[in-house]
């Protein structure tokens, strides 16, 4: 049975091991190279997620999707204070090994994130698909987000050491 809930100390390794292999999904998308060098949670990844876990990060919201209790999937949010004082939450990860997908772990994140939003008094949830990434946008239509913003890039040039983008 698929489940969400909070991220706890044992779920490390799973986690660690799923923001790489979510970070790796990402950057061999369309924005993925950009994505990966300015969105993506800086190494150690590890120091992040303990931070989100241990409340150190009191902002941070890490839930972890479940398939008869074996992790599969985390979501990563973050609350925002805007200009005006309001909150809104910010999803930056949201993933699910692809043998898990479309059996409903996805949703019972949303779900999770959606209840600590709502919680915590925020007026809204933000979540980033990458350009190409229907499946991602699909997916966050039927939780009511829409477009508010399109970010637009030019590379000028490869990174050192990196492909052209």
């Amino acid at each position: 049975m698929e489940g969400a809930r909070a991220a706890v100390e044992g779920d490390l390794d799973a986690l660690e091991a799923l923001v790489r292999r979510a970070t790796t999904e990402a950057r061999a998308q369309r924005g993925g190279p950009v994505w990966s060098q300015r969105e993506a949670h800086p190494e150690p990844v590890r120091a992040g997620l303990q931070a989100a876990i241990s409340g150190a990060d009191p902002d941070a919201r890490l839930v972890v999707g479940t398939v008869d209790d074996t992790v599969v999937g985390y979501g990563w949010a973050r609350l925002e204070t805007l200009h005006d004082g309001n909150r809104l939450l910010a999803i930056s990860d949201l993933f699910t090994e692809p043998e898990a997908r479309a059996i409903g772990v996805g949703e019972a994140m949303m779900g999770w994130l959606e209840a600590e939003a709502r919680a915590a008094g925020a007026i809204g949830i933000d979540a980033l698909a990458l350009p190409g990434d229907r499946h991602t946008k699909n997916f966050f239509e039927t939780f009511g987000l829409t477009a508010r913003a399109i970010v637009v890039h030019r590379a000028l040039g490869p990174a050192p050491g990196e492909p052209a983008l």
